[in-house]
């Protein structure tokens, strides 16, 4: 007898519908699966046979062949148990295959038939309703996840005994559980607020612009003047996510193995340690890629604190997801694309020591040798660069994000309507072919940033970014056109730091 059922597997971050097909045949009991394998999927036999036992089903003592199709891609993790065990019963007359028509399954069997969670549910479900399947099967821990997908009819089962009998129609399927709230970041750590810090009017103004035009932000200083408690708060400011851009990151959490809240509906904060690697911090891996942390803070921020401790290698991996916003891991078998639209802030100290001129205590040779880890190219990708100056006594707290928050929706606003019709959604994604079109300079302002430029001696990639910082200046003080004034302040945001 010969069954197929539909199921999916994750690459990387994304879904692949597999059809399993399952072939039952006379000769000696055997067990052979195909279709590229890993080893958990190869592993599936014996939780797929148990499985069936347990729930007081019988096992074929014949041969069983399983494919799965297509046959070019390799298939990972145990998400296709479910599948296969309900293709080893349609073979055996144990369940009828009109049942399955317009089904898709997925989950991993337990030995006792218990159907449990897989991770990247919600990508398994999306691409599965893109491919037409009208029904889709998860295991009860997952049915809220799926049940995001648009236009998805989501069904959950417990048991692999509970999910034949509702194909069969002997019993109803089961009430799903109750949905979990959206994931809020406030909900896991200690509330922020930018209202906490003192002082430090030029950083405040240069964090209101990154999270407004998605700028790239570096601030440098020596240890204590304010730099991590103000970069911490920067997603405190940052407007919230989209309907579209919170499924996008839910998404990509949950193929991460990281989702289970609900929908997230807030810009993700990840801050690695400075002995991450290059695979951490891009992704990667040798049999199964996995995304890093840029693509975990797709639509948030990545913050780098202590930037000059981290591996100039790992640093210099990140210049092309800056400027592309997203990773292309190619191996030999496959190439993935991992999203990566992230804003990113860091801090470093100005020298080994921290102090910097004039209590450092470092020779020049450390200094030139510090200042060599951040490569040349790396600082240039940063829209906006600042010595951060320790606060003054006399210094007030500022506003609270609330307030500042209310200004950058404003302004992204703005760029929504200006940028309507493009493939871009920040000032800073506006390519420099577009700048003159989407963000032009008139008069003063032109004068000014041509003069900016040549006395700065910059890059055509830093005078762009000057061009585009202006124009986020402008649109937080709701101005149509680009003033001479906001020309200045963005050169003045890009210091020659560290």
């Amino acid at each position: 007898m010969l069954a197929s059922v539909r199921s999916a597997t994750l690459l990387g971050v994304d879904g692949q519908v597999v059809t399993v097909e399952i072939h039952v045949s006379r000769g000696l009991p055997s067990y052979t699966i195909v279709g590229l394998p890993d080893a958990a999927v190869r592993e599936s036999r014996e939780r797929v046979r148990a499985a069936i036992l347990s729930s007081d089903l019988e096992w074929p003592p014949n041969r069983v062949t399983v494919n799965l199709a297509p046959s070019g891609i390799r298939k990972t993790g145990s998400g296709l148990d479910a599948a296969v065990a309900l293709g080893v019963l349609v073979a055996q007359d144990e369940l009828p295959a009109a049942a399955l028509d317009d089904v898709a399954v997925l989950g991993e069997l337990g030995l006792d038939g218990t159907i449990r969670g897989v991770p990247g549910t919600l990508a398994l479900a999306a691409s599965l309703v893109r491919a037409g399947t009208s029904t889709v099967v998860v295991p009860m821990a997952n049915v809220a996840e799926a049940a995001l997908v648009p236009d998805a009819r989501v069904r959950g089962a417990h048991t692999l005994a509970e999910l034949r009998a509702c194909l069969k129609g002997e019993q109803p399927w089961p009430d799903p559980p109750p949905s979990a709230p959206a994931h809020d970041a406030e909900d896991d750590d200690e509330p922020l607020d930018l209202g906490e810090v003192r002082g430090l009017a030029w950083a405040r103004r240069a964090l209101e612009a990154a999270a407004a035009g998605g700028h790239h932000l570096l601030l440098a200083g020596p240890p204590g003047v304010g730099k991590t408690m103000l970069a911490r708060r920067l997603p405190t400011v940052m407007p919230a996510l989209t309907a579209d851009e919170a499924l996008e990151v839910t998404q990509v959490h949950s193929a991460a193995g990281r989702s289970g809240r609900g929908l997230i509906r807030v810009p993700p904060l990840r801050a690695p340690h400075h002995t991450a690697s290059v695979a951490a911090l891009v992704g990667g891996g040798s049999a199964k890629p996995s995304p890093g942390e840029v693509t975990l803070a797709h639509r948030g921020c990545l913050f780098l604190d202590e930037l000059g401790e981290f591996a100039p290698r790992a640093l210099d991996a990140l210049r092309q997801p800056l400027e592309e916003r997203a990773v292309w891991i190619a191996r030999q078998a496959l190439s993935l694309r991992f999203p990566a639209d992230f804003l990113l802030v860091a801090c470093t100290n100005p020298c080994p020591c921290g102090l910097g001129p004039p209590a450092c205590a470092c020779g020049e040779v450390e200094r030139a040798r510090y200042r060599r880890r951040l490569s040349a190219p790396l600082l240039d990708r940063f829209d906006l660069r600042l010595a951060v100056r320790a606060p003054e006594p006399h210094d007030e707290r500022g506003e609270g994000s609330d307030d500042v928050r209310a200004r950058v929706d404003a302004a992204v606003q703005r760029q929504r309507r200006r940028l309507r019709g493009t493939p871009w959604r920040r000032n800073a994604h506006v390519p420099a072919g577009a700048l003159t079109q989407l963000l032009p300079l008139l008069g003063d302002a032109h004068v000014a940033w041509i003069a900016e430029a040549e006395s700065r001696q910059l890059t055509g990639r830093g005078a762009a970014r000057i061009r585009r910082v202006a124009r986020t200046l402008a649109d937080i003080d709701d101005c149509a056109e680009i003033d001479s004034s906001h020309v200045v302040l963005a050169a003045l945001l890009r210091e020659d730091v560290p």
